[in-house]
């Protein structure tokens, strides 16, 4: 027992150390660029990228406003690594199933961050599976969270283009829990949602379901 937890502690020591290292490293670096060129450089453990991808949007949440840095930090990591890219679509779905706990400026800074990295193609569209936009299975949080990630989509894409994307025939079961068809009282409630932020446009194939 006593040795378990001597290792544990130790463990523990270097996840600080390393974490420390990560923050150091970003806040040191003048541009995205060296930050991602000084983050490879950085000794991982197995397994420990997820690490360095929860330390990015760390860093980002705490700045006071959101800063594209993060986002062009994201990206490149998502573009040069899967297992990377596997991290922050992890951290995606457990950052969304967080985020009540956010005050709003984090949660700004996390859906701005998200939608740089979803707005790239850094990120597969395919985390979205994880957002079921209906009255039940949302809270004002996550309404808040998903209404600047799609503004941000629309504003970073176009709202032609962000259309498109979302009504791609081969992306319709990653889109369904967002434009839900099971309930017309549900697929109400995300019209209304996405009309009340300003993207309504972006509604038409569900008023149609909904008509018919």
């Amino acid at each position: 027992m006593e040795g378990g937890a001597v290792i544990q502690d130790h463990t523990e020591t270097d996840l600080v150390s390393l974490r420390r290292t990560i923050y150091a490293t970003i806040m040191s670096s003048p541009n995205f660029e060296e930050a991602g060129h000084k983050l490879l450089q950085i000794r991982l453990g197995q397994g420990q990228e997820m690490e360095l991808c929860v330390m990015i949007l760390a860093c980002c949440t705490e700045e006071r406003t959101y800063r594209s840095f993060y986002g062009h930090l994201a990206h490149r990591f998502c573009l040069g690594s899967k297992t990377y890219r596997e991290c922050f679509e992890n951290l995606f779905v457990q950052q969304y199933a967080a985020v009540h706990g956010l005050k709003t400026n984090k949660l700004r800074s996390a859906a701005m961050f998200f939608a740089h990295v979803l707005a790239t193609d850094a990120l597969p569209w395919g985390v979205l599976a994880n957002v079921r936009l209906t009255e039940e299975d949302t809270t004002s949080s996550s309404r808040i969270f998903l209404k600047i990630l799609f503004q941000e989509l629309s504003e970073q894409l176009g709202m032609w283009a962000l259309n498109q994307k979302l009504e791609d025939p081969t992306m319709e079961d990653t889109f369904e829990s967002i434009f839900p068809m099971d309930h017309p009282k549900n697929t109400r409630f995300s019209i209304n949602f996405f009309t009340s932020i300003g993207l309504g446009g972006i509604t038409q194939k569900a008023r149609q379901l909904l008509a018919n």
